[in-house]
């Protein structure tokens, strides 16, 4: 049974960890998805192929994304206190889950991309189509209900990875969990911690599902 004191608590470390949560996403959507379009389109065979540019971009997302987070947490640690101030703190805690969710938002958008079909592209470059709008008409618009998708497994990965920042002083649920459950040895919190993290993915699971399938009108 949890006591009177501990319900605040979390309540707060739940707005701490959806916010985290959302900011970081906002924030690395606005940059992860150009990559994953550039990283589609210059590909070989694309509009805007380049394939140098591409293989330096690919190196360096592949790179990022081989860091562990709590590895990238600690390695970035200068730029999280230029940027922000302070390493910790959740505001502190976005900066790493920015950086490492930019990469993945990447690839799984340049994997959405990549199934569009080829037809449309050729389609539409047949009929004048320019570069900018063959990727605003036709390849965002196709791809959408797969980045929608692709897009809700990265935000149950950063809600992973806030719960993980706790563990360093970034708030949230993870923070929580580390201080009053397993410091104060109060299993109760512990156990309350990991059912609101379930609940948090089924709701943002569930919303990500619902609304790919509004967009899909195959």
């Amino acid at each position: 049974m949890l006591s009177a004191e501990i319900i605040p608590l979390l309540t707060k470390a739940l707005g701490e960890t959806i916010y985290m949560v959302a900011v970081s996403m906002f924030i690395a959507s606005l940059i992860g998805i150009p990559l994953g379009v550039l990283l589609h389109t210059t590909d070989k065979g694309q509009i805007l192929e380049n394939f140098p540019l591409n293989q330096t971009i690919g190196s360096a997302v592949n790179a990022i994304r081989s860091i562990p987070f709590i590895i990238l947490m600690f390695a970035i640690i200068p730029l999280t206190r230029l940027l922000v101030g302070s390493a910790i703190g959740t505001t502190a805690a976005i900066v790493p889950l920015v950086l490492a969710s930019i990469p993945f938002i990447g690839r799984q958008v340049e994997t959405s991309l990549k199934e569009v079909p080829a037809g449309l592209v050729e389609a539409a470059l047949s009929m004048g189509a320019t570069p900018g709008q063959i990727i605003s008409k036709v390849l965002l618009p196709e791809a959408m209900p797969g980045i929608v998708s692709q897009l809700t497994t990265v935000i149950i990965a950063l809600v992973g990875e806030s719960a993980m920042a706790g563990a360093i002083g970034g708030g949230g649920l993870g923070d929580l969990a580390i201080r009053y459950g397993y410091q104060r040895f109060r299993p109760e919190v512990m156990l309350a911690t990991v059912i609101i993290l379930i609940v948090l993915v089924q709701l943002v699971q569930f919303a990500g599902n619902t609304l790919a399938k509004k967009l899909n009108k195959r």
